[in-house]
């Protein structure tokens, strides 16, 4: 049948028959130096002599292919390695007879048997006839591999040990159907050599290769290249139709050993990171060093970052603290699996529980606190306000009275850039948790001494992969085959890697002073549409063709652009390139109080209208938007919103 290899199912031979062929090769070997040595004389191979050297070198030989296991190896995967040994195995033979030689001389006097330069011919036709020989069985199995099969063409990105392992891969596959045509590299070194026979050419050559040599994959196989010149590769090749893949990170391949299916697809994730930060890991070091540090909101996205970064810091201990119960067993078994040493606590609790977390504190009185948990997703803290209040706000207001009633030294705020003049429900919970932890500190700073609790607040965008994120979600989408759903072709969002947004977050604990909102250089927004046009690419298939692409319409809450400041605040710099202060605009201790009493006062009573309507009160920046909430900015703009 066409397309089908008769070899495919070939059946590695028993190592009994590699042997014997390799003897035979020894045989003919010795045939054809014995005929150079004496001129081609054919009669010469009749003598008794010759019979005799014959046994002898046969005997040798044996020897050798056996100590050195010759016969061990598969002979269509024969590479560089294998020559080696054979080399090993032909000068160890020679060795052999040459201290049989001696022997003989020394013992029978006899100094014409076995002439040396006979040993050398045939050390040389024997290391040249098993070498061959494999060669020539290797590129028949690659010949039959790839016969009537259609393949498909490869360049390698990566002319490194990474890249030759994955031609070794494929080579070595019976089942791969990929052909690997030409390498691309940026080290100018490498550029016009060849690995294997195949040719190294210059990253910027890529688009002139994928047209000459009809490619069909890329792989990047190397740990160095840029993120620039990564993602103008992907967008070549995707421009063109040509599949993207990549390795998994190196310390995955065990033992240096590399499977074909462990080579996938490149991820939207790999071409949004940045070059890796920089912190400073020594001034962390002395700061939490065994310290206690409590982590709330530990099961999700943030919280189990922050405490998988945290381990490498030594403090004393990590309380986890979260109300999900499975994914907190989780993390803990995760965590300490990763850092054997430190100790890893789990309290099942919830922040809004006044109580249970008072016991937390008493217990094991934390030094440091990070505060993650929260209630973050837009639609759903929009439908249920009462709930984003008590979770966000008065989770907040709960964790952060308690770090000063304790002590605790400092209390870094997760928020969110949706704080920033929100248009929902949830960025507005942020927004007011914000300017209460702020508040808090500027009282203690006016009426306490240096030893006093800092409250620093951290704002960033959308991590990548956090729970519910929106790259998981067309991810999903697409592997159903559509339609991937974006709400507004206007639609932007900066994005950071979670490692990344955990990082800064630990190094802006670090340098806060007490006060301060941090903001973290999100790098440039990114349009939803042309993330998921791309990623559907990425899965090898056409937009709007095979996966369609549907706008929903803004959800409530929701609004086309996210920002990291609002109107009145601008920001200054500090030792961190990606890590400015927000200069914002501070709040009467006494009013705050007051406000946040009239809040909870409005969520005793369930109205989700009077709370949503004290909200704006005191965040007057908060304008409802594609919400029912819109008529309460309404009633304002009619004077009954007093």
């Amino acid at each position: 049948m066409a397309g089908i290899n008769p070899f495919k199912n070939f059946r590695i031979v028993p190592r009994w028959i590699i042997f014997v062929f390799d003897m035979a090769v020894a045989a003919i070997a010795f045939a054809l130096s014995s005929l150079i040595f004496n001129s081609f004389e054919f009669t010469s191979l009749l003598q008794v002599r010759v019979f005799g050297e014959f046994i002898l070198v046969m005997s040798a030989t044996a020897v050798s292919f056996y100590y050195f296991k010759l016969y061990s190896g598969i002979v269509r995967y024969t590479s560089a390695i294998d020559s080696i040994r054979i080399l090993s195995a032909v000068l160890f033979s020679i060795i052999l007879l040459l201290v049989a030689k001696f022997l003989v001389v020394v013992a029978l006097k006899e100094h014409g048997v076995l002439s040396v330069m006979l040993t050398i011919l045939y050390g040389l036709f024997l290391f040249t006839g098993l070498t061959i020989y494999r060669a020539c069985i290797k590129i028949f199995f690659q010949y039959t591999k790839f016969a009537k099969r259609k393949v498909r063409n490869i360049v390698i990105y990566g002319a490194g040990d990474l890249g030759l392992a994955v031609k070794r891969t494929f080579d070595h596959d019976m089942y791969a159907d990929k052909l690997i045509v030409a390498y691309v590299d940026d080290d100018e070194g490498k550029i016009g050599k060849s690995i294997d026979g195949i040719k190294i050419y210059r990253s910027s050559a890529l688009g002139k290769m994928i047209d000459k040599y009809l490619v069909d994959e890329l792989i990047f196989a190397s740990q160095k290249i840029s993120l620039e010149s990564k993602q103008a590769a992907v967008d070549m090749c995707l421009d063109n139709d040509v599949n993207v893949l990549t390795l998994p990170p190196v310390d995955h391949i065990m033992n240096g050993d590399l499977l074909a299916k462990k080579i996938q697809k490149v991820k939207i994730e790999d071409l949004l990171e940045r070059k890796p930060i920089q912190i400073s890991n020594e001034n962390i070091m002395h700061q939490l060093r065994g310290k206690r540090v409590l982590v709330t909101g530990a099961a999700g996205s943030i919280g189990s970052e922050i405490a998988k970064q945290l381990g490498k810091f030594e403090p004393q201990m990590i309380v986890l603290c979260d109300q999900a119960e499975s994914p907190l067993h989780n993390l803990q078994l995760d965590l300490q699996d990763l850092y054997k040493d430190q100790i890893y606590h789990t309290f099942i609790g919830d922040v809004r529980d006044d109580n249970r977390m008072r016991m937390l504190f008493e217990v094991f009185r934390p030094h440091v606190v990070y505060h993650a948990a929260a209630y973050k997703h837009v639609p759903l803290v929009e439908s249920h306000p009462i709930e984003g209040v008590r979770t966000n706000v008065c989770g907040t207001y709960n964790i952060a009275n308690l770090a000063v009633e304790f002590e605790v030294q400092k209390f870094v705020f997760v928020s969110t850039d949706k704080a920033v003049n929100p248009t929902n429900v949830m960025g507005t919970t942020k927004r007011i948790a914000e300017i209460y932890v702020q508040t808090l500190n500027n009282k203690l700073a006016k009426n306490s001494s240096e030893k006093r609790t800092r409250f620093i607040t951290t704002r960033f965008g959308n991590v990548l992969g956090s729970n519910g994120s929106v790259i998981p979600r067309f991810r999903d989408q697409i592997e159903r085959g559509g339609p991937v759903t974006v709400t507004h072709p206007d639609i932007t969002r900066y994005f950071m890697t979670i490692p990344e947004a955990c990082q800064l977050v630990i190094e802006a604990g670090n340098m806060g002073e007490g006060g301060e909102i941090f903001v973290f250089d999100m790098g440039k927004s990114v349009k939803i549409v042309h993330l998921a046009e791309k990623m559907i690419k990425l899965s090898g298939r056409t937009p709007y063709k095979e996966v369609d692409i549907k706008f929903t319409g803004l959800r409530p809450g929701e609004k086309l652009y996210e920002e990291l400041l609002n109107d009145l605040e601008n920001t200054l710099p500090t030792h961190h390139s990606k890590i400015m202060i927000a200069k914002v605009r501070e709040n009467d201790i006494a009013e705050v109080e007051k406000a946040f009493h009239r809040l909870f006062e409005q969520v005793k009573t369930n109205n989700e209208n009077e709370v949503v309507r004290q909200m704006k009160r005191m965040v007057p920046e908060f304008k409802s938007q594609n919400s029912v909430y819109e008529q309460l900015d309404k009633e304002e703009q009619d004077g009954v919103l007093g």
